[in-house]
């Protein structure tokens, strides 16, 4: 089945059609600089907005980015669904990245939690404690849970998730997006280890960010 490289997230849809009304409107009315200064905005949004297609690895016992960007942390970080001790990846999106989130694993959505906040700069850690997220429990096939929470930053004011509960998702498949700028934790079943490092660049439903400790190879 033939898949388009890329496509424009529906999201992105009213942005567009606005820039691009405005810019027209300006060059028909002969402001030169505004309409030049709008085509550079609605090409802007063009990129936020795209969604590309992911080639997602089908070996067992992994998880793969929810998110394009930047690993900026890896640590043992108290779950804010469950308070267990767990590993956590913490993955920064910058306004050039891909914004579109996909689910780690295959799993079924067991609780969402939206909780309101602030909008600092998503790369700090007060940001996991004190910005506007969306908190998303999955169960995966052998009964583990994950955490996937979506963090809202400096500029970034409107975090979208069209996953529903009870609703199960294979790995890799788009669940939301959050609009300019952000961050996505991920918190790891106890019986899996990280496997990228601070620093690392990776792409949302394509990069193995954690496997199964057993199937590691020694």
């Amino acid at each position: 089945m033939y898949q388009p490289k890329t496509r424009i997230c529906p999201e992105g849809t009213i942005y567009l059609v606005i820039t691009g009304f405005l810019t027209l409107l300006l060059a028909i009315w002969g402001f030169k600089t505004l309409s030049f200064l709008g085509f550079l905005v609605f090409v802007f949004i063009l990129n936020f907005f795209r969604d590309p297609y992911r080639f997602v690895p089908q070996e067992k016992d992994i998880a793969v980015a929810p998110a394009d960007g930047k690993v900026i942390k890896i640590k043992q970080a108290s779950c804010p669904l469950s308070g267990e001790e767990k590993t956590v990846i913490s993955i920064f999106m910058n306004v050039f990245n891909v914004h579109v989130n996909r689910s780690p694993i295959t799993g079924k959505l067991k609780q969402q939690k939206y909780i309101p906040g602030k909008f600092f700069n998503a790369s700090l850690d007060k940001s996991s404690l004190h910005n506007e997220r969306n908190l998303l429990l999955i169960e995966d096939e052998e009964g583990k849970l994950w955490t996937v929470v979506q963090i809202a930053g400096l500029i970034a004011r409107r975090i979208v998730c069209f996953w529903s509960l009870e609703e199960s998702l294979s790995r890799g498949e788009r669940f939301g997006l959050i609009k300019f700028g952000s961050r996505v934790d991920l918190y790891l079943p106890a019986d899996y280890e990280p496997t990228v490092v601070i620093g690392d660049k990776v792409l949302a439903g394509n990069t193995v960010v954690a496997r199964k400790k057993d199937s590691l190879v020694k």
